[in-house]
């Protein structure tokens, strides 16, 4: 049994390995109606519990979608349903799940949350995002990234704006698969030393640029995220937006970045906040084949903690 809770904590071994199947498992479904079954079905007869306690589109789809196209059933839990760690506690409600169900996703706010329930479960756990990482995104962007470019591995990576949970995670991959990573915004939101560090130490440059044209000389890959979050105030909103408004990802950034350079934005966005509706519908964008990539590479993710 293995669980999928970050990707510092998944050897670079594995997280090859489930990016090269997720991407061959995209090829074999080529052209099949989305509502078919793979030919291969590894959750035949496995029940997987999809728990939210944050609102989710991407996340809630593509595990759904991804469990039956391969043959198992999904229960999808809402954080009100289960007064999570209110009404039970994470350790026991963990305990009482696995009796039930063969693989839990969780998508939540404390890290500690996530952490507690993989220590009590006996059931794979899986990381559908924290407010600290997301490596499922992460996942389908370097599969995303490679089915374009090729191998990450020596490549740039600029991330653009709030140095958040997403930015967290690109940087742990970022040791992980050996590529660089430059982080461009404000001082305020620079990413944490931790995940700095981690990145550092696997021998990836990691670098902080105020001034978004220098960042993004010679990059392979410019990342933007949303600004804002769904709980901010009106008040922080305003703030945030006066801080990154220099850090919008536009024509005339992507034009300082390598010709060929890929734009990814993990979705939603708030179109002409931080990256421009010319960017993201322009040729270098590849936000949707990113979207659509959660559900091979979360699809690749089950298989290898379950072991099928």
């Amino acid at each position: 049994m293995n669980h999928f809770l970050d990707i510092h904590t998944t050897s670079a071994t594995d997280l090859r390995h489930m990016i090269d199947h997720a991407a061959d498992m995209k090829q074999a479904r080529a052209g099949r109606p989305k509502g078919t079954r793979d030919d291969d079905q590894p959750l035949a007869g496995h029940i997987v519990a999809l728990i939210f306690e944050k609102p989710s589109t991407r996340t809630r789809v593509s595990f759904d979608v991804g469990v039956r196209q391969m043959g198992g059933e999904t229960m999808v839990l809402s954080g009100k349903d289960m007064q999570l760690g209110h009404g039970e506690t994470i350790a026991d409600t963990a305990r009482v799940l696995s009796r039930f169900v063969d693989m839990i996703m969780i998508r939540t706010f404390d890290e500690a949350v996530l952490y507690e329930m993989a220590e009590y479960a006996d059931v794979p756990v899986i990381n559908g995002l924290t407010d600290r990482t997301h490596p499922c995104q992460i996942m389908a962007d370097i599969q995303t990234f490679e089915e374009h470019r090729g191998l990450i591995t020596g490549k740039k990576v600029v991330w653009t704006g709030d140095g958040n949970n997403v930015c967290s995670s690109f940087l742990h991959a970022a040791g992980q698969f050996g590529f660089d990573l430059t982080f461009t915004g404000p001082a305020q939101l620079d990413p944490e030393d931790e995940y700095i560090g981690f990145a550092r130490n696997k021998g990836s440059t990691i670098a902080i640029e105020r001034d978004p044209f220098k960042a993004v000389e010679g990059a392979d890959l410019i990342v933007a995220d949303t600004w804002v979050s769904m709980h901010d105030s009106q008040s922080s909103k305003e703030r945030r937006h006066n801080m990154l408004r220099g850090y919008q990802v536009n024509e005339e950034l992507m034009s300082h970045a390598k010709p060929d350079a890929l734009f990814m934005h993990c979705l939603p966005a708030h179109r002409e906040e931080e990256a421009t509706s010319a960017v993201m519908d322009g040729p270098h964008s590849v936000i949707f084949d990113e979207a659509e990539n959660r559900l091979h590479a979360q699809k690749a993710i089950m298989r290898w903690c379950l072991g099928v």
